[in-house]
């Protein structure tokens, strides 16, 4: 039971995430954000290895080097500018169409062919993308920003391809994603030094809850709730973000969902459903 309580304070964090990402951007650029947001992660992984009394040793973890270049780096990058560009609702639903990335990915890298139903569910989703892109207007494929869309969607790709590479890594979970935040962090900070780290008291104070709520301590709670005896129906649980996220969107940054979005979102999740692998 203790593991319900778990996953579900991580998906009402995570629900609230794509909000705080359009109202921090609103005071941060996104190299700034980024910047504040990764330091904040990597200290509280750092905190969860020395509560386990783990050794630290860089020659150990050089792998994360390439790995934190991908996350948190070019991964977060993508994303928060497509959220600088696209309403909320739009960034975070199409960004959600990773899972159908990674049945792709998993076909194509580590020789799991498609069943019929999982290709099916890859054709549904990527018309659920379609949808939101177009915000209903299929017949015309008129993306309203075309930009913003592609960088939704090379969000996904570029987590896809992170859980690919992720999943070779035998290390333990919260020791990859130190070592991957430390490595990460220093790409952004010298990034930032080359673009400038702008600072705003609740820019700042946006970009921190995003780094616990979004990368840190809802990561960590993620892992206690699929310590449990039922992960399988507990993961299942995290289809509910992406809805919840919808009403926090609606509440705290005032967008009005539209129904296209509300129609792509049910697409994704029915083509991530069919295309889940057990």
């Amino acid at each position: 039971m203790r593991s319900v309580h778990y996953a579900v304070l991580a998906i009402i964090f995570w629900s609230t995430v794509a909000s705080a990402f359009k109202l921090t951007l609103s005071r941060l650029d996104p190299v700034s954000m980024l910047f504040y947001a990764s330091l904040t992660s990597t200290i509280i992984f750092l905190g969860a290895n020395l509560r386990e009394g783990r050794k630290f040793s860089v020659k150990k973890n050089l792998h994360s080097a390439f790995l934190g270049f991908i996350n948190p780096f070019l991964y977060y990058l993508v994303l928060f500018n497509a959220y600088s560009l696209l309403p909320a609702q739009e960034a975070q639903a199409l960004n959600y169409t990773w899972p159908i990335i990674l049945v792709v990915f998993s076909s194509a890298f580590l020789g799991q062919p498609l069943t019929i139903k999982e290709f099916f569910g890859v054709i549904v989703g990527f018309l659920g993308a379609l949808v939101i892109g177009t915000h209903g207007n299929l017949s015309s494929l008129s993306f309203a920003n075309p930009l913003g869309d592609a960088l939704a969607l090379s969000s996904a790709l570029v987590w896809a391809m992170y859980w690919i590479f992720n999943l070779r890594d035998p290390r333990k979970a919260e020791e990859k994603m130190f070592w991957n935040f430390f490595f990460g962090s220093l790409y952004i900070l010298g990034l930032g030094l080359v673009r400038g780290i702008k600072f705003d008291p609740l820019g700042v104070l946006g970009a921190v809850y995003i780094g616990t709520f979004e990368m840190g301590l809802t990561f960590l709670l993620w892992l206690k709730a699929l310590e449990g005896e039922e992960a399988g129906k507990v993961a299942s649980l995290v289809y509910l973000t992406p809805v919840l996220s919808l009403v926090f969107i609606s509440i705290v940054v005032g967008e009005k969902i539209l129904k296209s979005t509300l129609l792509g979102l049910a697409l994704i999740l029915l083509g991530i459903m069919l295309s889940r692998r057990e």
